[in-house]
């Protein structure tokens, strides 16, 4: 017989670019284990695609075109879902872009703006939205709670040359994650942070075809291979379940041993 707490029948789970990526491993998993799903992404081609994927589990699926950085888009799109599709259990705040320089001296202002709009004021626009709803359902009287999951990244942690408004906004989001998971626990909300290493997604797409980088990064981790968007199906499934009704505040490294070698 199977664990119980791991069924996710019942539960809503909205990813924002849950179109691609560690985004949509995330959203597949969770339409497999049995939850409706709600994903925003800015392109269309990509939420069509994207869609018709996660239908063919046979669930609920909803899309909306949502701009994260856009705070009055986020605040409709969080009213939308839960018009439409009833309730949101689970949020992942996935939306992310990078942009480095060649340089920390030459680091653009425009590049670090665009970095922090996406990446840290979308989380904190999405997460508040997000908890507005599951602390109105608390009050309700609905003692479901909720999940909320940020994909941060091992650069919170590991200095990331040349990339220094991404690797901030990835350290930024863990500490913000850790504020909600005290103030919203009375409520039965849960608040956990994800730290990808090297996956391969569209962001890494360069790196991925580049053989000096490969020889001298991914050879280095103990799996010797990039990470897949499927690795982070498992992390989403136990976050967004029953199963881990008592775990909060956490972070949890997914880098393939890459940290520790």
């Amino acid at each position: 017989m199977a664990y119980k707490p791991f069924d996710l029948t019942g539960k809503v789970a909205l990813v924002t670019g849950g179109n691609g990526g560690i985004g949509l491993g995330m959203a597949d998993a969770m339409a497999q284990s049995g939850a409706d799903v709600v994903i925003w992404g800015t392109n269309a081609a990509k939420n069509a695609a994207a869609e018709a994927q996660l239908k063919a589990h046979g669930r609920r699926v909803m899309v909306q075109k949502v701009d994260v950085a856009d705070e009055a888009a986020v605040t409709a799109g969080m009213a939308e879902a839960v018009s439409k599709i009833g309730r949101v259990d689970t949020v992942i705040a996935n939306a992310g872009v990078g942009g480095g320089a060649k340089s920390f001296a030459e680091f653009s202002t425009e590049t670090y703006r665009r970095v922090l709009a996406v990446n840290l004021d979308g989380v904190f626009f999405t997460f508040r939205e997000a908890c507005k709803h599951m602390v109105e359902r608390s009050g309700a009287g609905d003692k479901a709670g909720g999940s909320l999951i940020v994909t941060s990244s091992l650069s919170a942690i590991d200095g990331a040359a040349r990339n220094e408004a991404y690797a901030s906004t990835k350290g930024a989001v863990i500490s913000m994650i850790r504020a909600i998971a005290v103030e919203h626990a009375r409520y039965g909300v849960r608040a956990n942070a994800v730290l990808p290493g090297w996956i391969a997604t569209d962001m890494t797409a360069g790196a991925q075809g580049n053989d000096k980088f490969n020889d001298a990064v991914i050879k280095r981790v103990p799996f010797r291979r990039w990470g897949e968007p499927e690795d982070f199906g498992g992390i989403a499934v136990y976050l967004a379940s029953d199963a881990s009704r008592f775990h909060t505040g956490d972070s949890f490294l997914i880098d393939g041993g890459y940290a520790i070698f």
